[in-house]
């Protein structure tokens, strides 16, 4: 192994597991969802907010925070951590989908990728080994291989180049990775939804020894069926006594799924994205704070919550909010949607060591799809101005 990350299995029910990740910055239970804070912040909310919602483990992106601050100024004030005053547990991944996402201009080839800035088009070069020296100075205590991710859809000689440009990426990986205790580093299954080009990744993988094991490359756009198909065939072969990562992947039901596939960790901007365009995840379903449906309805979103968020403003007001773009209707979205997802990795933990998790998944999916609360049948508030009285 690379590092000193530590992964103890406490429980198991089918392919789903509990477990205990151990870090330089802290322990947390897994399943575990991480709240993605692009370029130090998670929008919209205060690190004491993520605590209150417990949240134990964030995402940055190495991509971003590169450009603007950059890596060595953070690491002069102290380091991410520091810089943020995040005091858990931070994955950082590599930069590698970004660039291949958001750079104009780029040029792959087996050194790295040579990439303009979608900032101020400046150039810069991204390697497997800068990708790992950046995410050191970045301190984090999970950092990503540089891995060549590839759209979809793609022909499958393209996933193949890319599957092997990113196992040869990987080893140079590791070899610039400096092993010290509470870090690790983890490898990218890559393969489209090629399943024999993802066993061949998952398989060379393994046998180069990552501190953990990620399956990049879904949630951009293929049928949920093609995305659970890739884990079954995937994550059964990555080693059980090592954390097992989905990037990118965030709609309650997919994770789940994949929960019950074995997978440990994830990430995604969904829940953070969708409080910023006036959406709300709740038991009954994700909710449109801009329909005027809500517009007299004085009930909270919900009212069994413990997100004071959900529980303590009134629909009529979050869309009122939302209808006026005020940023408080941002953050109050925002932390509903974070705790929600917190909410259900914690009870989804619970059902695995109860050993009913089949049944949890089953019960939470009739609920989402029962949907939210009829509109509000009770009396509305009289939008008519009273007269003025005559004077006299």
């Amino acid at each position: 192994m690379t590092g000193g990350i530590g992964f103890r299995l406490k429980a198991q029910d089918g392919a789903a597991r509990v477990g205990e990740l151990k870090t330089a910055h802290g322990r947390i239970p897994t399943p575990a969802f991480l709240p993605v804070g692009t370029a130090a912040t998670v929008k919209a909310l205060t690190v004491e907010m993520l605590r209150a919602a417990g949240v134990g483990m964030i995402l940055c992106n190495t991509y971003h925070l590169m450009l603007r601050p950059g890596a060595e100024r953070i690491a002069a004030l102290g380091g991410l951590h520091r810089f943020m005053r995040w005091t858990g547990p931070i994955l950082t991944d590599s930069g590698g989908f970004q660039v291949m996402s958001l750079a104009p201009l780029r040029r792959i080839s087996d050194h790295g990728v040579v990439f303009r800035s979608h900032l101020d088009g400046r150039s810069h070069e991204l390697t497997p080994e800068r990708a790992v020296q950046l995410q050191e100075l970045l301190d984090a205590d999970i950092a990503m291989q540089l891995d060549e991710c590839v759209r979809l859809p793609a022909d499958r000689s393209t996933l193949q180049q890319a599957v092997e440009r990113s196992l040869r990426w990987a080893e140079r990986s590791l070899e610039a990775f400096r092993p010290r205790p509470g870090y690790g580093l983890f490898g990218i299954v890559q393969g489209g939804t090629e399943r024999d080009l993802r066993r061949h990744s998952a398989c060379q993988l393994t046998a180069l020894g990552f501190d953990g094991y990620a399956v990049g490359g879904l949630a951009v756009g293929e049928p949920q069926e093609a995305m659970f198909a890739v884990l079954e065939d995937t994550v059964p072969l990555l080693p059980p006594e090592r954390p097992r990562y989905l990037m990118g992947v965030g709609k309650p039901l997919d994770l789940l799924g994949a929960i019950a596939r074995g997978i440990d960790l994830f990430d995604c901007v969904l829940p953070t994205r969708s409080g910023r365009t006036g959406q709300a995840f709740t038991r009954y379903g994700a909710i449109n704070l801009k329909n005027a449906r809500h517009a007299d309805d004085p009930r909270p979103l919900d009212e069994q919550s413990p997100c004071p968020a959900a529980r303590n403003y009134s629909r009529a007001y979050l869309h009122h909010l939302v209808k006026s773009n005020e940023i408080l209707g941002c953050i109050l979205l925002t932390w509903n949607n974070v705790w929600f997802y917190q909410q259900l990795m914690t009870d989804a933990r619970a059902a695995i060591a109860a050993g009913r998790f089949a049944d949890f998944a089953a019960a939470f999916a009739e609920q989402q799809r029962r949907g939210d609360l009829p509109p509000w049948s009770g009396p509305k508030p009289c939008l008519s101005m009273p007269s003025a009285p005559e004077s006299g």
